[in-house]
């Protein structure tokens, strides 16, 4: 990887998010049973709980305390957690609805926060063989079979000349209103945390979510990356996410940007919801 004085927590992140996700995609590609359906209403399948395993294995091995989807939540663990500077911040299997609908769409997603910041980042997508990976003030990195290039986002200042992704499953009627009233250039609908891979390689400029129900797991890797390749994540009020805390939810959704256009954005949106 080109960072040479990189922290050694980064490469224990590329080595088990790479090995997690070889497994999830041999399951995939074997067949699976039927997942199971969480107290949430979203799908687990055999293919988390193996890729929970092999990530909580190999970063056991360091000194701090996993913080992953697929953890039970008890009271005890969560005041260790919390009594604790450093965590990692883990999504065994990210866009699990898009494994189960087998297009794809699915990656693992390993963090490390220091004192409620993301410091470091990989995002895996096991079907492409791609890597996302970042360390704070070191730049952001896409690995393919061409091997390692640094990304950065665009320079894209117009919001008519912005490419804007979202979800496949969860886009709702008031964000496609929204979406289609910023008048952007167009709109393309991708799984996972790969609209933040898009947006941190220059493929698209921004991605909105309102949904209450993103967790820190679902966006901890991708904000360190999306940071270090020059674009911005916040709320949708332009509020700062923070990481490592008692309730693990982003009550006010999620907004990333190239960072240029991220201001226009906010106004428009509470222009938006103003009016509503």
């Amino acid at each position: 990887m080109p960072i040479h004085d990189r922290m050694p927590e980064l490469d224990v992140a590329l080595g088990a998010a790479t090995k997690a996700g070889e497994v999830i995609l041999d399951i995939y590609r074997k067949g699976f049973e039927e997942p199971e359906v969480k107290e949430d209403g979203s799908p687990l399948t055999e293919a988390d709980l193996a890729s929970h395993h092999i990530l909580t294995e190999a970063l056991s091995n360091t000194e701090y305390t996993i913080l992953s989807e697929e953890t039970k939540v008890q009271e005890e663990s969560t005041k260790k957690r919390l009594a604790q500077d450093t965590v990692w911040v883990v999504d065994p299997l990210d866009g699990t609805s898009h494994f189960v609908n087998r297009t794809g769409e699915f990656t693992v997603m390993v963090a490390l926060v220091e004192r409620k910041t993301p410091v470091l980042g990989v995002i895996y997508w096991p079907l492409e063989k791609t890597i996302f990976a970042a360390q704070k003030g070191r730049g952001a990195f896409r690995h393919t079979v061409e091997g390692w290039r640094q990304i950065t986002v665009t320079k894209v200042a117009a919001l008519s000349e912005c490419r804007m992704v979202g979800s496949k499953h969860h886009l709702t009627e008031t964000e496609k209103r929204f979406v289609d009233g910023l008048g952007v250039a167009n709109f393309v609908s991708i799984g996972s945390s790969l609209k933040i891979g898009m947006i941190s390689s220059g493929e698209a400029e921004a991605y909105i979510t309102t949904t209450g129900n993103m967790k820190e797991w679902d966006t901890a890797a991708s904000h360190c990356i999306i940071k270090e390749a020059g674009g911005q994540m916040t709320d949708v009020y332009g509020g700062q996410l923070t990481y490592n805390n008692e309730d693990v939810r982003h009550p006010h959704g999620i907004l990333a940007t190239n960072g240029i256009i991220h201001r226009q954005i906010i106004d428009r949106f509470a222009e938006s919801a103003r009016s509503d």
